[in-house]
């Protein structure tokens, strides 16, 4: 397989992105040249392709963190064609890296999906987009008409709006809603078992894998482990908020100290702690910042990657208040399928607030731990499991907060939010 030497740099995704005008297909193709379509019309092109996927190590940017061969080759064992879906919904309501993307590299994830599609055989490709005003929609039409202009094939794409819930980015509810039906998210306690279309594989994509994708298949699995940890290689698009000067989203090599990441939004002052991964990730401490974030550190501290989000909180905001509003939210998106998010939910959402104002005591917090327990791992999908892990952290990193608020006290700190806007987006 031939690959492109490409500059080396740190900012592989968007770096070419001049402001937040899309990058033009004339300067992505000067930057990147045209996608290696013709090396891969084969069938031993294709295999050699997904030999250097897999050897690159890359894993699915959109939370799952799945390796991405061993999607496209469960889908090359089908024998029909599959639908290539493309998820750019980003439901979690702290990021915007997906948007970001699509908004500055449009062609470079096209590129993606084309290759994605040409490995598994797919003749169409499906761009699923939020129907909020987040303008994707226009920036996908405008780059699809630049492809047609210059006369490459686009007949095979088609932009979908979906609501834009938090649930509606779940890979099963993102395919029930290209099918036309309610986006909603289905049991799968086999996630091996292939989705389905019209009686064909449904193959689910991120927009950050499918660009990771396309750089892969230009430069080789080589190139794509320079940056990065043996274990996790690459960049990765983290969207920072919270009590910071500068936020956004960002482009770090993985393994890069948390600390690191967070002094380029410039922190307003002292942390007391970082939210990672999300509405359904995990509260670190203070003490925890200089862990580098790669999965495999995130996970020996009670973290994970998540959705790509760190969310600064700083010393005047009660964290207990901060994780109470967050819940509430939650409780809100619920697809309403199983008791654990249509019941578990709003018990402890109003648990918490029950804490927070100093209307609870010790069996409050009992009944609070209680449910924890009996929801994790019993939803139909994973929103109950990412609730239950917020709220956990929570009780461990505040319990100073807790304890205050246990006691009628109130906390120390100014309980107003600090995280977004009130369960709506940052």
């Amino acid at each position: 397989m031939t690959t492109l030497e490409a500059p080396p740099t740190t900012l592989r995704l968007v770096e070419d992105a001049p402001g937040r005008t899309p990058t033009t297909l004339a300067a992505h193709r000067r930057r990147h040249g045209a996608p290696p379509l013709s090396q891969i019309a084969t069938a031993p092109g294709r295999a050699r392709l997904l030999g250097e996927i897999e050897r690159s190590g890359l894993t699915g940017r959109g939370g799952g963190g799945f390796p991405s061969f061993a999607k496209l080759r469960l889908a090359q064992s089908s024998r029909r064609p599959g639908v290539l879906v493309v998820n750019a919904m980003e439901g979690e309501p702290a990021s915007m890296k997906d948007r970001f993307l699509v908004t500055h590299s449009p062609h470079l994830v096209l590129d993606g999906a084309e290759i994605a599609a040409a490995v598994v055989g797919s003749a169409r490709i499906v761009l699923c987009v939020p129907d909020e005003a987040h303008g994707l929609a226009p920036v996908l039409e405008t780059a699809l008409k630049e492809r047609s202009i210059a006369g490459e094939p686009t007949t095979r794409f088609e932009i979908r709006p979906l609501p834009g819930r938090y649930v509606a980015g779940e890979e099963s509810a993102l395919v029930a809603g290209v099918a036309g039906k309610r986006p909603l998210p289905s049991f799968r306690p086999d996630k091996s078992v292939p989705l389905t279309l019209a009686r064909r594989p449904a193959i689910v994509h991120n927009v950050e894998t499918l660009a990771n994708l396309a750089l892969i298949a230009r430069h080789g699995s080589v190139w794509f482990r320079r940056l990065g940890v043996s274990a996790a290689p690459g960049t990765r698009l983290v969207t920072i908020s919270g009590s910071v000067q500068r936020p956004g989203v960002v482009e770090v090599v993985t393994g890069t100290a948390i600390a690191e990441i967070l002094e380029l939004a410039r922190p307003l002052g002292p942390l007391q702690a970082v939210l990672v991964g999300g509405y359904g990730g995990s509260w670190i401490p203070r003490s925890d910042i200089s862990t580098p974030y790669a999965p495999q550190e995130l996970h020996e501290i009670g973290a994970s990657m998540g959705a790509g989000v760190l969310v600064a909180l700083g010393t005047s905001s009660c964290g207990i208040a901060e994780t109470a509003r967050i819940a509430c939210f939650m409780a809100t998106e619920s697809a309403g399928q199983c008791g654990p998010c249509l019941f578990g939910l709003p018990a402890i959402a109003e648990d918490l607030q029950t804490i927070v104002h100093g209307e609870g005591d010790r069996r409050t917090l009992d009944r609070l731990l209680s449910r924890c327990g009996f929801i994790a791992g019993r939803g139909a999908c994973r929103l109950p499991d990412g609730v239950v892990r917020l709220v956990q952290s929570a009780l461990r990193v505040f319990s100073a907060d807790l304890e205050a608020h246990l006691g009628g006290l109130g906390c120390a700190a100014d309980v107003r939010p600090r995280t977004g806007r009130g369960g709506k987006r940052p």
